[in-house]
């Protein structure tokens, strides 16, 4: 079938199934939207053209957010538990697999914990998370299924099934109120409705080949996530064992002697041999696209934007991604939000994947720095055991100013009205937590073991010093609200007097501040009633109060 926009029919399709969200693509960020929208009720259906979840390791690293998320979605333990312990949480630089460290750097937030979350990031293949997030939702799963196209209506998408089970393929007939493409890099979807590509593009074709070897002494005496060298890039997958090679495709592919080619990288002398198990050749692409909605259809992941693998950034933003679009999903079906809180994902996703995206090709060039100046050492005569002074301080890996201190402007956002334009960055290495409306609520100890980030879920939450005053703010609107007394220790660090308040959205981003007692009772629910009913596509940074 021709790529197009999806088509549009005013009248009723016969179907044979109706579900509130259709999700297509079964990967981590397709998983992890099923479990959120069970998390607030809603009804969804996945649908994943491949028979079975992925086998290769694919992406490595569930950075320190995208715990937190897991974190509120009970997930966070069983995923630590399969993961690497945390001194793997590095990256070594190495002539040879076998051969000396000539750089490393730790990856902050997975090496140890930081100050700023009460989670730790990991160290976990893909395939090791994805059978954990399967099974942390009961909604249908429909894999060997492949969308063909696409039916818009006033009220919904007829979405077009092919069973590729079943011989010659069983076509069905989904309705869905909205659709959630997280089909990836290729996504079908995208090329259906024909929205383009903005970025550099395909940046190469490359090869991940999985083996077993006998390497578990060189792991255990100096761990890594990643081992770069001048062969291609090697990463244990297991804890138990089990290993990937990556690099540049050969010219030859088709009769690459793979087991010769991984075992070469390993050194000299050696005397290991790689035993493969599994080759897989793919193309590392680079581009957000133009557009995350086309009407009832929304796009989220690799779909939305394709992040080379470098600093382990794309996964981790598709995460994000979906757990800033499901709650608001949830409000436009439950019926507490109006279909123009849906704008907001893009206006507010759209430039963090264009941050991410330059913050990805940075790495890929620091990368290739270090090489550079290791091939100049050693033409240089320095030897082997030279040193390589990285090009970026040892907090680059963490990245946190990027993961943790993300900002929306939209609609769906009340500025604050002591705004000022000297706001934390939200790119680049530090982290400066803040509440500035549109940020992530910083992580402060509510009670030991308990985080201002456990108190956020299917529900706003306001946050304050003086509960009593503010608990009459909780009635008069039909959208999930909680009132959290913050401790009198946090005040400062929050910008409160004694009677102010956060309005904290169920992303973990500050949806409203007001610095000292309500304007009115009924602030909250006028914020709160602007925001989730608004059709506007961005607000002022002093539009709230």
């Amino acid at each position: 079938m021709p790529e197009a926009d999806a088509r549009t029919d005013t009248e009723d399709t016969e179907v044979d199934a109706e579900v509130a969200v259709l999700i297509v693509g079964g990967g981590p960020v397709g998983l992890t939207a099923r479990a959120l929208l069970e998390r607030w009720g809603v009804r969804a259906m996945l649908v994943e053209k491949h028979v079975e979840l992925s086998p290769f390791p694919r992406s490595r690293l569930v950075n320190v957010r995208s715990m937190e998320i897991y974190r509120q979605l009970g997930l966070a333990a069983e995923i630590t538990a399969n993961a690497f312990a945390p001194e793997y949480g590095r990256v070594r630089f190495r002539d040879t697999l076998h051969g000396a460290d000539f750089a490393t750097a730790a990856m902050v937030g997975v090496h140890a914990p930081v100050p700023e979350s009460p989670s730790i990031g990991v160290v976990t293949s893909q395939d090791r998370l994805e059978p954990t997030l399967l099974a942390a939702a009961q909604s249908h799963v429909a894999f060997g299924v492949e969308l063909i196209d696409l039916v818009e209506e006033a009220e919904g998408v007829v979405a077009v099934l092919v069973d590729r089970r079943r011989g010659r393929g069983q076509q069905t007939r989904v309705r869905a109120r909205y659709v959630v493409a997280a089909d990836g890099a290729n996504s079908g979807v995208r090329q259906r409705l024909a929205i383009d590509t903005a970025g550099p593009g395909a940046l190469g074709n490359f090869t991940t080949v999985v083996f077993d070897a006998d390497l578990d002494r060189w792991r255990a005496q100096q761990p890594a996530g990643v081992y770069f060298t001048a062969h291609g890039s090697f990463g244990p997958l297991y804890p138990e064992g089990g290993w990937a090679w990556f690099g540049p495709t050969p010219e030859d592919a088709a009769h690459a002697d793979w087991p010769d080619l991984v075992s070469r990288a390993f050194g000299p002398g050696t005397g290991v041999r790689a035993d493969v198990l599994r080759v897989q050749q793919w193309t590392m692409n680079a581009f957000v696209a133009e557009r995350f909605r086309h009407g009832r259809i929304l796009l989220a992941g690799d779909a939305a934007h394709a992040i080379p693998p470098i600093g382990g950034l794309g996964m981790n933003t598709g995460v994000a991604d979906v757990h800033n679009l499901c709650w608001k999903l949830a409000g436009v079906l439950h019926g507490w939000a109006g279909p123009g809180l849906l704008e907001t994902y893009e206006t507010e996703r759209h430039p963090v994947a264009h941050r991410t995206l330059r913050q990805s090709v940075a790495n890929s060039e620091l990368m290739i720095q270090v090489l550079n100046r290791r091939r100049d050492q050693l033409r240089a005569g320095e030897g082997a055991s030279a040193q390589v002074e990285l090009p970026w301080s040892e907090r680059y890996f963490a990245q946190l100013g990027l993961v943790l201190g993300a900002g929306y402007r939209s609609a769906a956002v009340l500025g604050d009205e002591d705004a000022t334009t000297s706001e934390p960055s939200d790119s680049g290495t530090d982290y400066v937590p803040t509440t500035s409306p549109g940020h992530r609520m910083p992580h402060l100890w509510l009670a030991p073991s308990r985080s201002t980030l456990d108190a956020f879920g299917e529900w706003f939450t306001l946050l304050t010093p003086d509960p009593a005053r503010w608990e009459q703010q909780q009635s008069g609107g039909p959208w999930p609200l909680r009132v959290e007394h913050l401790p009198q220790e946090h005040l400062e660090r929050c910008g409160l007097h004694p009677q102010g308040a956060l309005l904290v959205r169920p992303d973990g981003h500050i949806g409203a501040r007001w610095r000292d007692r309500p304007p009115g009772d009924h602030a909250v629910r006028h914020a709160l009633r602007h925001a989730l009913t608004t059709t506007t596509r961005s607000a002022p940074a002093g539009a709230g109060r």
